[in-house]
């Protein structure tokens, strides 16, 4: 799992390779990841945007760009916590996805909280020591 903390809201990812969705002699992979979000902090926020960087093991750079996430703009009172499921797929064995989302407060304020690099990885790919 892979975990980032900004302003008192914590992100954490868990990817999962998806085997069975993906195709690799027609270099096709998928990958579900799990997302938890904490809000510690001691003010109410609400998820308005998305942003995803993905890049592929070919160096090859994807940008998602949104409102919400899966279709919703979450409010987190204190304490609150919210999960949501998506996916990616990608035309390489590997890859790294990391982002942020847009939160707003009640007051209007906007900021940007980190999601976590997280690397994509697939028995595919040979695993190389760097």
């Amino acid at each position: 799992m892979y975990t980032s903390e900004t302003n008192g809201i914590r992100v954490s990812v868990e990817p999962t390779f998806l085997d069975d969705q993906s195709t690799p002699d027609e270099s096709h992979y998928v990958w579900a990841y799990r997302v938890h979000i904490e809000n510690n902090s001691a003010r109410t926020v609400q998820l308005r945007n998305r942003y995803w960087r993905i890049t592929d093991a070919a160096g090859l750079v994807h940008e998602v760009r949104g409102p919400g996430v899966v279709g919703k703009e979450p409010v987190l009172e204190p304490g609150e916590t919210y999960d949501y499921t998506s996916g990616a797929p990608l035309k390489t064995p590997s890859g790294i996805m990391v982002g942020s989302y847009e939160m707003e407060s009640p007051n209007g304020d906007r900021f940007d909280v980190a999601i976590p690099a997280f690397s994509l990885d697939s028995p595919y790919q040979a695993v190389r020591l760097n």
